[in-house]
């Protein structure tokens, strides 16, 4: 990372950026070959039912931009339990995953999970490139929900003796 990373708080302005985002996690879509008006409404319909799912289900959570200097580089939305740290979603562009930043974000969760003595916690696609990332730094699959026909995979870092 040549520039500081910071967080700050979401903001309606930032609207822009996060589908542009959100956009760029679903080459997929892109691979449909729709017409791009086509393409954008769905996507936009998607970003929009992912945010508003993520509000409902954690509506304490915490959304913030990150930055590395003062350009928005991703986004980190966390929602602070009283028995766990979720991590809801982390998401960075394109031209920033492989770079650091994802481990420098998952680290400073991981200090402040064992800080609070509490797990953090996450959810990842099974065929996700990220789980190879949180498997090195040290997430296992959550105990009693491996459910191979789910896309998803719970994972979870526990702080050690000597961390929390």
């Amino acid at each position: 990372m040549s520039h500081p990373l910071s967080l700050r708080p979401v903001t309606p302005a930032d609207d822009a950026f996060l589908f542009e985002l959100y956009a760029s996690t679903r080459p997929d879509i892109a691979a449909l070959g729709l017409p791009v008006a086509q393409r954008d409404m769905l996507l936009r319909m998607q970003w929009t039912a992912q945010r508003h799912g993520y509000q409902a289900r954690f509506p304490s959570g915490d959304h913030q931009l990150v930055l590395l200097g003062e350009r928005p580089a991703g986004r980190l939305w966390v929602a602070r339990e009283p028995v766990e740290l979720r991590l809801v979603d982390i998401t960075l562009l394109p031209a920033h995953r492989g770079s650091g930043v994802g481990t420098e974000l998952l680290r400073m969760l991981q200090r402040e999970a064992s800080a609070a003595s509490r797990p953090l916690r996450l959810s990842v696609a099974r065929d996700s490139p990220a789980r190879r990332l949180y498997t090195r730094l040290g997430f296992t699959p959550v105990a009693g929900v491996e459910d191979g026909a789910d896309p998803y995979l719970g994972l979870e870092w526990r702080p050690g003796p000597r961390e929390g």
